[in-house]
């Protein structure tokens, strides 16, 4: 299928290719660009209106697909089944594992993951992890969801599966269970393997499973940022901050694989499911990624200016509050959020509780260690059982960090909660 505004095979045109190491210049459809005026130009077109269904992407390790994430509609492709590299798309096959284990009760968020040395070599990106030494489940999975920690998830593989090797066997029988007939896994982090391979409409398929099997972990993927070893580390996704809706999943990068995205967004009660695979840089990998939801919403009949009707989720202890489209939530209140009403607000969130007292308390102490801002408890359900999540509200950016990093010191949980992607979406 060609793309709209392809240039592949016309005259005078010649199509991308992948880049080498160091070029002074890169071609892009017809004409080259200066490596310097590649930024300026991308970020040209992601202010376009309209924008066009193809950016400068056309690699022959292009792939691309955009569906309707509740049926699985398929609205947009390209190659979509070729066999390309996930790099740290991986990921969400290990964090689905280890959603399934949580479900399962094999293992709980508090339980300790051992860091073996081999975990500890994983290449970078990565939270430093040290042999010998042990993080929380929940620490791993918001490393993974976050800084996409290659060491977090190498140690995640070996608690899950004994060996990573094992694990990644464990991950491809479940992966072709799923419905992931091209996937195969040789590693829990997407560092390079040239076995390791996977398509664009597998990995949409493996994001409608998460969405599907796992709606309050779903969550995590949103996360904004989290405080590891009094260090505020934010999420590489800034899908996440410029595209209006979008609300999860993930990014990934080898040098083989180019840079990869699959996006879920969510407007009115439509929700979409992007994957781009071999795009040539971040912003290419995100204009590109715009227009194809923004087609993709067209196509639903849902304006691109259409208000997002957003809720807060019900999440277990200690998660963070997402946005899903209202016709997914249960048992919490509708809200309107705009970004301006909540751009001056960042909060913190220092656990859930069973009881209103206990929350209280919670929100107490942590407000002892907030410059600013007032506590707040919130009334949940979870499982069916009323629970309270314990906030500081009202917050700035530097207040909601620096009281995360005290409480960090003193060995209290606490998330920043970013208002304007949504987190804080309930008052």
């Amino acid at each position: 299928m060609m793309m709209p505004g392809s240039r592949q095979g016309s005259p005078g045109c010649t199509p991308l290719a992948d880049a080498p190491e160091a070029p002074p210049t890169r071609r892009t459809g017809c004409g080259r660009i200066g490596w310097a005026a590649a930024p300026l130009a991308a970020a040209v077109l992601a202010l376009a209106a309209p924008r066009p269904a193809a950016a400068q992407v056309g690699s022959d390790r292009y792939s691309s697909i955009v569906v309707e994430a509740r049926s699985g509609q398929v609205l947009e492709s390209e190659n979509p089944d070729a066999p390309r590299y996930p790099a740290s798309l991986t990921k969400m096959m290990t964090l689905y594992m280890t959603f399934e284990a949580l479900r399962d009760r094999r293992i709980s968020l508090d339980d300790q993951v051992p860091v073996s040395m081999h975990a500890a070599s994983m290449e970078p990106t990565k939270l430093g992890l040290t042999p010998k030494t042990r993080i929380t489940v929940e620490q791993a999975i918001l490393g993974l969801v976050t800084l996409s920690a290659n060491d977090a998830a190498a140690a995640l593989g070996e608690m899950l599966g004994g060996t990573e090797d094992r694990f990644a066997q464990m991950m491809t029988l479940r992966a072709r269970a799923l419905g992931m007939a091209h996937t195969t896994f040789r590693n829990a982090s997407g560092l390079p393997d040239p076995e390791q391979m996977t398509t664009a409409a597998d990995m949409a398929t493996l994001a409608r499973r998460l969405l599907s099997d796992f709606p309050d972990d779903y969550a995590y993927f949103s996360t904004p940022s989290f405080v590891f070893h009094r260090r505020v580390i934010y999420n590489h996704d800034t899908m996440l901050k410029t595209y209006p809706g979008a609300d999860g999943f993930k990014t990934g990068y080898t040098r083989a694989a180019g840079h990869n995205l699959v996006t879920s967004a969510v407007r009115g009660n439509v929700r979409l499911i992007g994957v781009v695979l071999g795009a040539r840089s971040n912003v290419e990998r995100n204009v590109h990624m715009a227009s194809l939801l923004d087609d993709g919403f067209g196509k639903m009949n849902v304006p691109v200016t259409a208000a997002v009707t957003t809720v807060a989720r019900r999440e277990p202890a200690g998660r963070l509050p997402a946005l899903i489209s209202s016709a997914q939530a249960a048992e919490v209140t509708r809200t309107r959020l705009t970004v301006a009403a909540a751009a001056s607000r960042w909060a913190i969130q220092v656990g859930t509780f069973g009881s209103a007292k206990a929350a209280a308390n919670a929100a107490a102490a942590a407000h002892r260690s907030a410059t600013g801002g007032e506590t707040r408890v919130e009334a949940m359900k979870l499982k069916g059982r009323p629970a309270w999540r314990a906030q500081v509200i009202g917050l700035t950016q530097s207040e909601a960090q620096n009281a995360c990093s005290a409480l960090s010191r003193r060995k209290t949980n606490c998330i920043v909660l970013r208002p304007e992607q949504g987190e804080y979406a309930s008052r």
